[in-house]
């Protein structure tokens, strides 16, 4: 009786989670058959202070990363526990076909027959090969060689990516010289294309800008996917400092929205005489940033399209015909007859005055000393 209540507490005692776990590994490994982990992850790599020491496979029921996940966290919790760490002994279990990774009778991991498979060893020859890259790793050296190993792992690691993804690399860069090649080509026929439709020097600066910069996006697009970047990743990254990117680069932003606007638009050409403002000129150059004004005395004025968006524009030069008002005074002792004939004479003598419609001279006001007259020719605007 007091043999069997023993064996049955004995039997009822609940496992620990982390053996509890092991003997998940330990069934797993057992299983005749590996098949793809759901992840795509076969390999995953055994962390101490953050430095990686080896790699475990996936087992039957248990991914590569869940795997590592579960190792890690034991060493990291025996890292924590104690500065020094003792010596990682290997248990062999020559009938289930495992060994065990131990520190002070706590089980690390398990080797199991899948990983002797895996890395073409025999169990207890790869079990003591990991503890002896543990207990290397578990030394903590000097500052200075800490330092220096840290230094050259980054830079093996480096090294090894580049050579790795020097395919992808090599690809991007062919794709940059062809997207290069393309844009140049594509915005030469696009401004050649322009200047024998639009006659409008602004919409053909447009055309070309747009269709090279359309290239480059497309081009940039293929040599990212090249690489490998994941686009869901980068739009997600996008999506989440939108916000921010927008309120940084809201000035920048709506100054090129603004001068897409005005070259699609078209209030104004090049050499246009036009009143912006408190500016007044002719328009040198319109660029998707700003617009370049030389006023009449000979400054130049860079004035951001957004500016020149919200503002209102006089155009002087944007009909064929305008009508200008000139004040002329003559003195009192003068006859007003003779002083209109004068006057109709000497525009007459104009070539750019209009005859049609006919320029008129009207008495505007009677100051202290003389008449002042109000003519009003209309001339050609270019």
């Amino acid at each position: 009786m007091y043999l069997a209540a023993i064996a049955t507490v004995f039997f009822s005692i609940p496992t620990t989670p982390a053996l509890a776990q092991e003997e998940i590994l330990q069934t797993e490994s057992n299983s005749p058959s590996i098949s793809a982990p759901s992840d795509g992850i076969y390999f995953a790599e055994i962390l101490v202070r953050g430095k990686p020491v080896f790699q475990v496979g996936s087992l039957a029921k248990v991914s590569a990363r869940e795997r590592a996940k579960i190792i890690n966290r034991r060493i990291a919790s025996i890292l924590v526990q104690s500065e020094t760490v003792g010596e990682v002994t290997v248990k062999p279990d020559s009938p289930r076909k495992i060994a065990t990774l131990q520190i002070n009778n706590r089980i690390i991991m398990t080797v199991t027959q899948q990983d002797a498979e895996d890395f073409g060893l025999d169990i207890e020859a790869l079990a003591q090969k990991w503890a002896d890259q543990l207990d290397r790793a578990f030394e903590k050296p000097p500052l200075a060689i800490d330092v220096g190993q840290r230094l050259y792992e980054t830079v093996r690691q480096m090294l090894r990516d580049t050579v790795n993804n020097l395919p992808s690399l090599l690809g991007a860069i062919v794709i940059v010289g062809i997207t290069w090649g393309t844009a140049q080509g594509v915005r030469y026929a696009a401004f050649s294309w322009a200047q024998q439709t639009e006659g409008d020097s602004s919409t053909e600066i447009l055309i070309g800008r747009l269709s090279y910069g359309g290239i480059w996006v497309l081009g940039s697009i293929i040599a990212l996917g090249v690489v490998g970047l994941d686009f869901g990743a980068l739009l997600g990254a996008l999506g989440l400092t939108s916000v921010a990117i927008g309120f940084s680069l809201k000035d920048v932003l709506s100054n090129y929205i603004s001068g897409v606007i005005l070259l699609a638009a078209r209030p104004f050409r090049i050499n246009d005489q036009v009143a912006l403002g408190e500016y007044e000129g002719t328009i040198a150059q319109i660029q998707l940033r700003a617009t370049t004004m030389k006023t009449y005395d000979g400054r130049l004025v860079y004035i951001p399209n957004q500016e020149v968006f919200q503002a209102s524009i006089i155009n002087n030069t944007a009909s064929p015909r305008r009508r200008s008002s000139v004040i002329v005074g003559i003195d009192y002792a003068e006859g007003i007859d003779k002083a209109k004939q004068v006057i109709e004479r000497t525009l007459d003598e104009i070539d750019k005055v209009e005859k049609n419609p006919a320029s008129y001279i009207l008495v505007r006001e009677l100051a202290a000393s003389r008449f002042n007259f109000r003519t009003s020719p209309s001339a050609r605007g270019r």
